[in-house]
């Protein structure tokens, strides 16, 4: 079953969700219960620690369902140590994650700030050898490639040319206001870039991180543009991947929802379910 839109959160281990998303003591099976709710997921722990074990991932394919979609993101030592230079590297991840091919979303490959346009030859190797049968996404972080210029040129190109999807960074929620003494919110804006948003899909699967501020109506409103854009793309025959933010993630799951349903004001979208913390809360 291919759904018209996946969504999902940066991680699904959070103890902050525990009585929300998550029954209050919940401490196994994490995975089940918050693809009971979310159809896909970042995969960002592979990013810092590499290509999971096999009995890791033997566990992650018992838990989730058939429709749910893994994008986990290729390790660092190969986009910012090794900069593309050893795709056995490439293949060797890939293979490790065999038994979740069915259920692999875009893989994204997050480019360090200074991969600029004269490393993109390299990126061209890559995506040139790049399986088919799975979806890749590009994060682009270098200035060059956000003043429409001939590297912005360049770059999109490529991607579309290997029909590879550009990631769409939305941080503009997060730096529409100063801190202000909230850890979470400064925390969030000394880790994300502060680039500009450049709405554009060069594949079928494009990926929107909306990076999402502690204020609600702010969300709300960043957000509203969004939803004709992801209903475009759906009525277009694409599948979007959106994943929500929120500056401490304490939220997340919250926001996901909400924004999920101000969408479906527009796009015909399944309902999410109850959250699992949520339903049990009702028992008692």
């Amino acid at each position: 079953m291919i759904l018209p839109l996946y969504l999902g959160l940066p991680m699904w281990a959070n103890q902050d969700w525990q009585g929300s998303l998550y029954a209050r003591h919940a401490k196994t099976d994490l995975l089940a219960d918050y693809a009971s709710v979310f159809s896909s997921v970042e995969g960002n722990t592979t990013f810092y620690s590499g290509a999971p074990k096999a009995e890791t991932v033997a566990a992650w394919a018992r838990q989730a369902p058939a429709h749910f979609r893994f994008c986990f993101k290729l390790p660092a030592s190969i986009t910012h140590d090794q900069r593309l230079t050893q795709l056995d590297d490439v293949w060797s991840f890939l293979a490790a994650l065999e038994p979740l091919h069915d259920r692999l979303g875009p893989t994204m490959v997050q480019l360090p700030r200074d991969f600029g346009a004269d490393e993109l030859p390299k990126l061209e190797a890559l995506l040139a050898a790049w399986p088919a049968h799975l979806p890749c996404a590009v994060e682009v972080r270098h200035p060059v490639f956000f003043h429409k210029g001939a590297a912005e040129k360049a770059l999109n190109q490529l991607l579309i040319t290997y029909c590879a999807n550009r990631v769409m960074l939305d941080v503009r929620p997060v730096f529409s206001t100063p801190a202000e003494g909230h850890a979470g919110l400064a925390h969030a804006q000394q880790e994300k870039p502060k680039l500009p948003l450049h709405v554009l899909s060069t594949g079928n699967f494009p990926v929107v991180r909306f990076i999402g501020h502690i204020d609600k109506t702010i969300n709300t409103h960043y957000f509203t543009p969004w939803k004709a854009r992801l209903n475009l793309w759906i009525s277009q025959g694409k599948t979007p991947f959106l994943f929500v933010h929120t500056a401490d993630n304490r939220e997340s799951p919250e926001m996901a929802r909400q924004l999920y349903n101000a969408l479906g004001e527009l796009a015909d979208l399944p309902p999410l379910s109850a959250f699992p913390g949520e339903a049990q809360n009702l028992l008692f």
